[in-house]
């Protein structure tokens, strides 16, 4: 576990740091300030109800306290939620938290042990750039491919959802993948130039055939009522191909189909669909259904972290599924899920340091010393 006495600053003792860390703001801020990043779309939607828990009881301890619902939406308001940068897992690519400068000269990494969990953060980092640039809208730009731009903006994809042109190069219109394809799972499996079609975002793909949204495409697709709609169709397409089922159109929430268990195998033993929920998650969001992509990456923690199903997705549904979610409330309750959840919690890496005291303090009230006693133990273990 990365050293507590980096963000401790010169306090005396870690169980000092710990009250002092798990202390409650009793004034509240308000929204966080978003620096003017509208992508980011904090406060984008309400909270919706709480997720179902169905077939197991995951670490989900605020969504057990109806009463508490009205101070779980205003939880990462406090200004304890605020991370210094120089927090040991602090990710500079990573926009969830309200971040300030902390003390010079404090907190370098470079000379810092190498261990598992700092492996993770790697990876973990590596992964956060290329998920920022999309929350953010591309600002840093994306890969293209050799089509010029006269073709680029002829609305494509739009085209295609409207059943107005096939996709590229497999010939196939939008109504047909919805029918001829619904349950075709070794088709599904096998070819890889369609998912580019029924997803289409702004950066390139694999299918060098098929073409990358514009913006004025996106405007386009939003106000059409018959695009919007294939669009969920072909949600759902995939979602049955990964043995999951939309039970409720209205809030997104998702559970298993009654075939998961032999399209869990086929998804845990293919992870070239890792990339392929990915890209879902990121259409998802920019194409109207934004409020679809919570549900599905809470659905897919509790199967890795509760269920313990789908180990070899694990990795990505924490370096990239999570941090596809555009709404940053949304996104810090799933990282918060997935703490809790996630063991050993030494090696969780996908949020600072000091966010996981605040966590580990409310997950085990009545056992302060026994917490103060365990992060003492990690700290001195790994760093002595």
């Amino acid at each position: 576990m990365p050293n507590p006495k980096f963000y401790l600053g010169e306090r005396p003792s870690v169980p000092d740091a710990i009250r002092y860390l798990v202390r409650r703001d009793e004034e509240c801020r308000g929204e966080p300030e978003t620096n003017g990043i509208s992508e980011e779309l904090e406060g984008g939607h309400s909270e919706g109800p709480a997720e179902a828990n169905p077939g197991g009881r995951p670490v989900d301890f605020m969504s057990e306290r109806p009463a508490a619902e009205e101070e779980k939406s205003r939880e990462f308001e406090s200004e304890w939620y605020r991370v210094e940068t120089t927090d040991e897992l602090f990710c500079e690519y990573d926009s969830t938290w309200e971040t300030e400068e902390g003390p010079r000269g404090a907190g370098s990494r470079s000379n810092r042990p190498r261990t598992s969990a700092s492996h993770k953060f790697d990876k973990f980092k590596n992964a956060a750039r290329d998920m920022q640039n999309y929350r953010r809208g591309y600002p840093f730009g994306t890969r293209t491919n050799h089509w010029n731009k006269a073709v680029f903006d002829d609305m494509s994809n739009l085209k295609f959802y409207l059943g107005e042109r096939p996709s590229v190069p497999d010939g196939v219109y939008i109504k047909d993948f919805h029918t001829s394809w619904k349950g075709q799972y070794d088709v599904l499996e096998c070819v890889h130039t369609f998912i580019q079609w029924l997803f289409p975002l702004e950066e390139q793909g694999m299918n060098y055939e098929a073409r990358t949204l514009t913006k004025a495409e996106i405007e386009e697709f939003l106000k059409n009522p018959v695009a919007t709609a294939n669009l969920l169709e072909s949600y759902k397409l995939m979602l049955d191909f990964y043995g999951i089922k939309l039970s409720n159109e209205a809030t997104g929430e998702v559970t298993r189909a009654p075939n998961w268990r032999a399209r869990f195998k086929n998804l845990n033993r293919n992870t070239h669909n890792n990339l392929r929920i990915t890209r879902i998650l990121k259409c998802l969001g920019i194409l109207g259904y934004r409020h679809y992509q919570a549900p599905l990456v809470h659905f897919f923690l509790e199967e890795t972290l509760v269920h313990r199903e789908l180990q070899n997705i694990k990795d990505s549904v924490l370096n990239y599924f999570m941090f596809a979610v555009l709404n940053r409330r949304e996104r810090r309750n799933l990282i918060k899920f997935a703490y809790l959840n996630y063991e050993p919690k030494h090696e969780f890496v996908w949020c600072p340091q000091k966010i996981q005291a605040i966590w580990l303090s409310q997950l085990c009230p009545d056992h302060r010393e026994m917490r103060e006693h365990d992060l003492s133990h990690s700290a001195v273990s790994e760093y002595k």
